[in-house]
């Protein structure tokens, strides 16, 4: 057996037709990320591989501590081969981690590199993805280009001016797509210690005068998504730890948001009442607009507090959180229904025993305004693994459409994250085939390649209304 050739993944004669003539020469939309627009303008250059590959990887940050490395060789300020050869060290022993496939498809898509890296081999691979690196083509703009990209949507906060977004656009030489994405976690974060420096600062100042009253705060945020659907934004994102829902009135909200704006103590069943009464004001704002809503739930941040003192978030202590009521959940997209504002919406969980749950209620709200209006999202973060990615993909087929999703983003800080795309093709062809070399589905090469395809990207181009061509 070859080491990750040609076929890899693809163990049936049906899969590896479905890849090679329909998925591999797709382009990709990368609708949800965390690439700074900032570095995409200026089209940084990358210093080493050290800087490009760990710079803001908590994948690879887990990982490396699992290893026993320390800390000064994962986010510390340690010597950049040093970083590197402690993360070879760490991937040889991940045998099972997706980590060990994506880093050996970056390395062989970027840097031509089909040796493993291991700890021996290290040295000698470091210094030739510092060749390649030094080439004029491996910018950040190169490394778009080069992973054929058509568009990709950052995540950008409501007070974000967009002007790097400004310069990208009015670039000629750089013919992809950098749209924003609204992200409005901080406005409905009421109980977090930098709330009111938020609304009282950094959004007011983009509003143009003080926020003192929830209703102020609701003008402001329209605002906003007016500002960014000028920009070319189709889409919201939303990350919290479940999606709830504990309706109230209008006063009811304005009382507890100038409570929380006072720094006067707001119980949890406030916190909830407001996050619902806002969350439902954005997503009616939304549907008018024609904005995708994305919500990510399931997670917990930030449990380690000593390494969250010491780095700050992001930094690989997030875990998955098993509180995830369904019931909530289709109480709010119901409320949503009744008043004719839910939005087109995709919908993740990090508890991976949540398919079922997230396959039976997207069902609930499904309608002929769009083809699968209400969408399951991709195996996400945790779950982006080939099990995982099997069982988001089983379970959608078992329980929708899945013909009609809209496929792979990277959630990722990192430029050459674009092979997990491949790594998703490869992975859905594979089952696809294995279904019809089980008997369970007719061997029509050409009907597959094309549900192939449109799950590659053309659901997604028609779902969000980007309006590429392939």
């Amino acid at each position: 057996m070859v080491f990750m050739d040609d076929n890899f993944l693809l163990t049936n004669e049906a899969a590896r037709v479905l890849y090679h003539q329909y998925a591999a020469a797709m382009p990709i939309i990368d609708y949800h990320c965390h690439i700074p627009a900032e570095e995409i303008a200026k089209d940084v250059r990358f210093s080493s591989i050290t800087d490009l590959w760990l710079g803001a990887d908590h994948y690879k940050w887990r990982a490396m501590r699992s290893n026993g490395v320390p800390e000064e060789l994962i986010t510390g300020n340690g010597d950049p081969f040093e970083k590197f050869e402690a993360f070879a060290a760490t991937l040889e022993r991940a045998i099972g981690n997706p980590l060990y496939h994506w880093s050996h498809l970056e390395l062989q898509r970027y840097f031509g590199i089909k040796e493993p890296l291991t700890k021996a081999s290290a040295r000698r691979i470091y210094d030739r993805c510092n060749e390649v690196l030094a080439d004029p083509s491996m910018t950040a703009r190169g490394i778009i280009r080069r992973s054929d990209v058509r568009l990709l949507c950052t995540t950008d906060d409501p007070a974000d001016d967009l002007r790097w977004h400004r310069l990208i656009a009015m670039d000629p030489t750089f013919s992809v797509k950098v749209l924003p994405a609204f992200r409005p976690d901080r406005a409905l974060d009421i109980e977090k210690p930098d709330f009111i420096t938020y609304i009282r600062a950094e959004l007011s100042n983009v509003f143009g005068r003080p926020i003192e009253l929830y209703t102020d705060l609701k003008e402001c945020l329209a605002a906003r998504i007016a500002f960014f659907a000028e920009h070319g934004c189709k889409v919201a994102d939303h990350g919290m730890s479940y999606v709830c829902y504990a309706p109230c009135t209008d006063a009811e909200a304005e009382t507890i948001f100038r409570k929380a704006i006072n720094n006067e103590p707001i119980n949890l069943m406030e916190r909830l009442m407001y996050r619902t009464h806002l969350l439902s004001f954005l997503a009616a704002e939304y549907a008018k607009a024609g904005w995708v809503m994305q919500l990510h739930y399931g997670v917990k941040r930030d449990n380690n507090t000593k390494l969250f003192r010491q780095s700050g978030a992001n930094n690989g202590c997030d875990c998955i959180d098993n509180y995830t009521p369904a019931a909530e959940l289709a109480d709010f997209l119901n409320s949503l229904c009744l008043r004719d504002a839910l939005p087109k919406t995709i919908l993740y969980s990090l508890n991976p025993i949540d398919n079922a749950v997230v396959g039976t209620v997207l069902g609930c709200f499904q309608d002929d305004s769009c083809i699968c209006k209400i969408q399951q999202g991709s195996a996400w973060w945790f779950n982006d693994n080939k099990k995982g990615m099997e069982e988001q993909l089983t379970s959608l087929a078992n329980l929708g459409v899945l013909g009609n999703f809209v496929g792979m983003l990277t959630d990722s800080r990192s430029f050459l994250s674009y092979t997990r795309h491949e790594y998703f093709r490869r992975i859905l062809c594979n089952l696809i085939g294995t279904w019809v070399t089980n008997g369970e589905y007719p061997c029509d090469l050409a009907v597959l390649g094309g549900l192939v395809a449109d799950i590659s990207f053309n659901n997604c181009n028609r779902y969000f209304d980007f309006g590429l061509t392939v």
